[in-house]
């Protein structure tokens, strides 16, 4: 495993760590059991970031965490999320009182006494322009209840106001071969001001592993079913915006990148790793094999400058008219 430093903060991250939202649920059935294996897999090979939320199965995903991570809390860190367990367009959600409360609850379930890295969870933009969530972040950091504090955002210019407007620490974005504008627009801007840069949906929600064809089906409990068009939360987070068939139909054109790198699923991964602003990926995952697959991704080569170009020339012009939402 190698290890990434996380903007200018002293917290070493594993290029490659897990987000936990698919063991939470809202991606289908899943096992504990086999969830709790993944996670030791994972640890095993040096995995020492996780990325979670409270409104993960309400919770679950933080308690499956506490589960793996007993005893191994100096060495494992965990980042998690908080707002969208109440309106995340109400300022209220955000006062010192609510983030308290959030705080606790997700303490609480993860059996920890401070969070590595707190983040607010896809807030609207007035939220951040608002200032005074950081503020309540700002003193909670003081007391020593977080050691660093971040915002997922959905969009570029959510990510520019919070790097320009506050001291988070880090960014998690949607970036992948489907979703490139950060890399024009953010990476650079992060990188200069000493924030580092959590990469989630790196493979837009399966897309990219080029496991599907048109006719699949997903579950009903799977968010892939019910938010394909925003239904329930932010089009970006499903098939990072693009319709599930459109999105076959662009996967199918990309089979060339597994070429002398095992299959898709590493290559889409190795891709957003030769981006040095980049200070990990968080791939999710429901068993072992799946955590091993994505970890295989540290093996693959690199992509040639020819083939970067290629991918950049097949967003702009193939890809990005079809992105539905605001990002």
């Amino acid at each position: 495993m190698r290890y990434r430093k996380m903007g200018n903060t002293d917290l070493q991250v594993s290029e490659i760590s897990f987000g936990t939202w698919a063991i939470g649920g809202d991606w289908g059935s899943t096992s504990d059991e086999e969830s709790l294996r993944a996670l030791d897999v994972a640890m095993d090979a040096g995995v020492n970031f996780f990325d979670t939320a409270d409104v993960y199965g309400s919770g679950h995903s933080e308690e499956l965490l506490a589960r793996a991570t007993k005893g191994k809390e100096d060495k494992i860190h965990i980042a998690t999320k908080f707002c969208r367990a109440g309106d995340i367009h109400d300022a209220e959600t955000y006062s010192e009182a609510t983030v308290r409360q959030y705080l606790e609850g997700s303490l609480r379930r993860l059996g920890r006494e401070r969070i590595d890295l707190y983040q607010i969870h896809c807030p609207p933009l007035s939220i951040l322009q608002d200032g005074r969530v950081f503020g309540v972040l700002d003193k909670l950091q003081q007391e020593g209840k977080i050691q660093h504090y971040g915002v997922s955002v959905e969009t570029v210019e959510e990510g520019i106001y919070t790097i320009e407007h506050s001291r988070a620490k880090a960014l998690q974005v949607i970036f992948n071969i489907f979703r490139q504008k950060p890399a024009d627009e953010l990476f650079q801007l992060a990188q200069e001001r000493g924030v580092g840069l959590l990469v989630r949906l790196p493979l837009a929600s399966g897309l990219l592993t080029g496991k599907f064809d048109k006719s699949h089906r997903f579950a009903e409990n799977d968010h892939r079913n019910f938010n394909e068009n925003g239904e329930k939360f932010n089009v970006g987070e499903t098939f990072a915006g693009l319709g599930f068939e459109k999105g076959v139909e662009l996967a199918d054109k990309l089979r060339w990148i597994a070429d002398g790198r095992g299959n898709m699923t590493r290559a889409a991964l190795r891709w957003i790793l030769d981006f040095d602003e980049v200070t990990c990926v968080i791939p999710g995952f429901r068993n072992v094999k799946q955590v091993e697959d994505n970890l295989a991704a540290l093996d693959v080569p690199s992509f040639a400058v020819a083939e970067r170009q290629k991918l950049v020339s097949f967003y702009q012009t193939q890809v990005r008219e079809s992105i539905r939402g605001a990002y």
